[in-house]
């Protein structure tokens, strides 16, 4: 039976009590007494409260003990108590065990209710989905369920429609809405050969793409399932509570004895007085709202930074993101836009271009695309090269025409020779931030590449932002350390290692963890050694191309804000964590001494049932703290909010 029905249960069950309790003043009775209130409580007890007690029970024999173990004990004597009671003829107080277990279920609603909240982001993921899609089949356009859509299918998207799977713009142009899932309310323009995001909301073009990414698959789907990971997982801080709690709740159950024998033995209080303050102590004393503490901040925090683009894998990685005192950079495509261009040209032009196309055609490297656009524009038609072989760190030969030729970067330097005018024009051109390659033939060098990658507009903004959370940045590259080091100025980088080749990126990281835990941002494709040596690895998304096993938090928008906001919404989510285990350790502690009656002689104490409503209010109020999270501002407050928030 579910929490909400239990609840409806216990109150009904419940309210007859209620009523004579608050007429009794008036000389208004139950009909048939006691027994009235026994079988009232009997239906609550064996209804509402019986998962606890089977819950408990469960504990018990695996040697453990939780809080519905208190809940359970707490109510059971209450009822059992009054159930002897009434056979001889003494007072009862079946409303107590009753109350108790109705408050207690009220707040377990309203928890469950602000918790379905919380989760909202994740519903309305999967509702953003369209249903149908128009697609071409025997030269036709159909109409088709979504979950008949398969991959290399034709679809045409019209204005105002969803676009129903992931996949690249065959014919058309469009502006789409893609805030829903980047986070980027600005409407992107989209032409063939752009890769569009499935769920997304075509704006004012018509066009056809081809699908390539359907069902688990598409990026909406890896977003949706991540979040759910992130949500449900627990934050190392959890561990500790837990520990905590197999402690607490045996400390509760020796102070309820204590309180009892106290009152009955010393203080020659009644058995039923000392029973009710007993009962009170276990029913205050429940650390329900420990329990939630974490899952719920975790719950709203993964929520709203899903919303924003920011994917944060789990608690764990939400927990050290917390921690990090260095952010590492990979350049290209990370600190800068990952789309670079041929700048300078030194030797014959055309020859240079050409003999480089045809080295580089076959390659996907961001350097190579520059060169081959750059002979593009020069209509120059690169042929393929034979014979061809990497040199590891430094470029690339193969043979051309019948002669061996070459091109790479300044490390080929150490087996050709270099001009002495062409050494200056190359320092010049680094200086400039350019990056330089070499091209040759039969062990010569006829001209030498420019090629430049600028900086994003946001990284500048990024760093500062960094620095002024007392964060080190560090630049880790492949390019020569003159390159770098220029972009690093552009962009205020604390410090720059370059020359690295891939697989020593790991080790550089590992070395920089000697002064603390590191979070490194890379393009999670070529960085994976790195993105999973770092304490956090950040891995850059742009639309579809998303490393989702890369990195633990995962960027949808290739913005570099977004480190600063992932950053900046992991340390107040694990902050929130933090203050709703201690409210929920302050309410216990305040709450135990005056459920106990240490207070009695000034007239305060604790009904068992208010004690329970009290524990209910503490749940609720840990829940309400965690939602607040949705309302806190960043300092790197985002361009834009999606349409789910």
């Amino acid at each position: 039976m579910s929490i909400k029905n239990r609840f409806i249960v216990s109150l009904i069950l419940s309210l007859p009590m209620l009523v004579e309790m608050l007429a009794k003043p008036f000389g208004f009775m139950l009909p048939g007494g006691a027994w009235t209130m026994f079988l009232l409580t009997t239906g609550v007890m064996a209804v509402s409260a019986w998962p606890f007690i089977q819950s408990a029970w469960a504990a018990f024999r695996h040697h453990h003990a939780n809080m519905d173990t208190l809940v359970a004990i707490g109510t059971a004597t209450a009822y059992l108590y009054s159930t002897y009671a009434m056979v001889t003829g003494k007072a009862v107080f079946f409303e107590s065990a009753a109350f108790v277990i109705t408050f207690i279920l009220l707040g377990q609603y309203f928890e469950e209710k602000m918790k379905h909240s919380a989760s909202g982001a994740v519903e309305k993921l999967i509702g953003l989905q369209a249903k149908e899609a128009d697609v071409m089949r025997h030269g036709e356009l159909v109409q088709i369920p979504l979950s008949d859509v398969m991959v290399g299918d034709l679809i045409r998207v019209k204005p105002g429609q969803k676009i129903a799977v992931d996949g690249t713009i065959i014919e058309g142009t469009s502006t789409i809405d893609e805030s829903m899932v980047t986070g980027e309310s600005l409407p992107v323009t989209k032409k063939t050969g752009d890769a569009v995001i499935g769920a997304t909301i075509n704006g004012t073009g018509t066009f056809m793409f081809k699908a390539s990414k359907v069902g688990n698959d598409t990026l909406l789907a890896q977003i949706v399932d991540m979040v759910k990971k992130a949500q449900t997982s627990h934050a190392p801080i959890q561990k500790t509570v837990d520990r905590v709690a197999d402690i607490f709740v045996p400390a509760v159950l020796i102070a309820a004895i204590l309180t009892f024998t106290v009152w009955y033995v010393l203080l020659g209080a009644s058995l039923v007085n000392a029973m009710l303050f007993a009962v009170s102590v276990i029913i205050i004393a429940c650390p329900c709202a420990l329990g939630i503490a974490t899952p719920t901040a975790l719950m709203v925090g993964t929520g709203r930074s899903a919303k924003m683009g920011i994917l944060i894998k789990n608690g764990e990685v939400l927990e050290m993101a917390n921690k990090i005192k260095t952010v590492v950079f990979d350049k290209t495509g990370t600190l800068t836009e990952g789309h670079p261009q041929v700048t300078d040209v030194v030797g014959d032009r055309a020859t240079v271009l050409q003999l480089a196309a045809n080295l580089e055609v076959a390659s996907e490297h961001p350097l190579a695309a520059a060169i081959l656009d750059a002979a593009k524009a020069e209509n120059l038609t690169p042929t393929a090269a034979a014979d061809f072989q990497a040199i590891q760190g430094k470029g690339v030969q193969a043979t051309v025409d019948g002669q061996r030729a070459f091109i790479g970067n300044a490390k080929l330097l150490e087996d050709y020779h270099l001009t002495d005018q062409d050494q200056q024009r190359m320092d010049r051109l680094q200086a400039e931030a350019k990056t330089v390659v070499i091209v040759g033939r039969d062990n010569h060098v006829i001209g030498l590449i420019a090629i430049q990658d600028a900086p994003k507009p946001s990284s500048a903004e990024a760093i500062a932002a960094l620095k002024d959370r007392g964060l080190r940045t560090v630049m880790l590259t492949g390019d020569n350390q003159r390159v770098a080091q220029a972009i690093a100025d552009q962009v205020g980088i604390d410090a720059v290692i370059a020359d690295v080749l891939p697989a020593d990126k790991a080790a550089a990281v590992k070395r920089l963890q000697a002064d603390g835990p590191v979070a490194f941002a890379g393009d999670g494709i070529n960085d994976a050694p790195a993105l999973t040596t770092a304490d956090v690895g950040i891995a850059m998304g742009s639309g579809t191309d998303i490393a989702i096993e890369s990195g633990g938090i995962v960027l949808v928008k290739n913005d570099l804000l977004d480190v600063v906001r992932a950053l900046e919404l992991s340390q107040k989510t694990f902050n929130r964590i933090k203050l709703n285990l201690f409210w929920a350790f302050i309410y216990n502690t305040l709450g135990i001494p005056v459920a106990a009656g240490i207070f009695a002689g000034i007239g305060l104490m604790l009904s068992p049932e208010l004690a329970g409503l009290g524990m209910a209010f503490s749940s609720l109020s840990v829940v309400a703290s965690s939602l607040l999270l949705n309302k806190t501002k960043l300092t790197t407050t985002p361009a834009s909010t999606t349409r789910m928030a």
